[in-house]
């Protein structure tokens, strides 16, 4: 009886393991079929056996195709059947994907984050005028909150229009202007406020469920 034990070491290599050795064991009956027409038959009863096997992806688009891919990877490209999708080839399995362009950008202040970048960026292609004016006193108010999140404590305005001037590559100065921003109280009131709203929530929805 030992003798007759399979272990995994010895089994042959599984091509897509999440499907289990049953179904690689189906493929390999499939290909062993001489008839077309019967091995037709016996990759349409597989597609169906590897769709039950997930359920949940049904209804996403291309799913079937997805399956019929999987089927010929699992047959090692040698399955010839009569697929309602292009067959795929070897060649476009072993494609390495293109590396993806990260941004490399290392902002002098960190803080602040990418976005308040991107929104100084967007107020430097608009035209000049009040509402101009305004996106940058709206930038410089977030920009205060960020740097209190950074540092919870105060900062002076001077410091703000400091880093503005400088990430605005020296197209924003308001180191002169008479405009004031929000106060570093009301600003940090206003996130506990927030923070004890999303807790109260929380807390909600957990009493509902007891």
């Amino acid at each position: 009886m030992i003798d007759q034990l399979e272990y995994n070491t010895e089994r042959p290599h599984l091509i897509i393991p999440e499907y289990g050795r049953h179904i690689q064991k189906m493929v390999d009956h499939c290909l062993a079929i001489d008839d077309k027409e019967a091995r037709n038959k016996c990759a349409k009863s597989i597609i169906a056996v590897m769709g039950n096997l997930n359920p949940h992806l049904r209804d996403v688009p291309d799913f079937q195709h997805k399956l019929w891919d999987q089927l010929f990877i699992i047959s090692d490209f040698k399955l010839d059947v009569d697929s309602p999708y292009p067959k795929p080839s070897i060649e476009e399995l072993r494609e390495r994907p293109q590396p993806l362009g990260y941004p490399q950008n290392h902002p002098k202040y960190r803080f602040y984050g990418n976005n308040i970048k991107r929104m100084i960026d967007v107020a430097r292609g608009w035209d000049e005028g009040d509402m101009k004016n305004a996106l940058v006193i709206n930038i410089a108010n977030h920009m205060k909150k960020s740097f209190l999140n950074w540092n919870k404590d105060t900062v002076e305005d001077s410091v703000i229009f400091q880093h503005l001037y400088e990430l605005s590559e020296g197209e924003f100065n308001l180191k002169d202007s008479e405009e004031d921003l929000s106060d570093s109280s009301d600003l940090l009131k206003t996130k506990k406020r927030f923070q004890k709203k999303s807790s109260g929530k929380k807390g909600g929805r957990s009493r509902k469920r007891h």
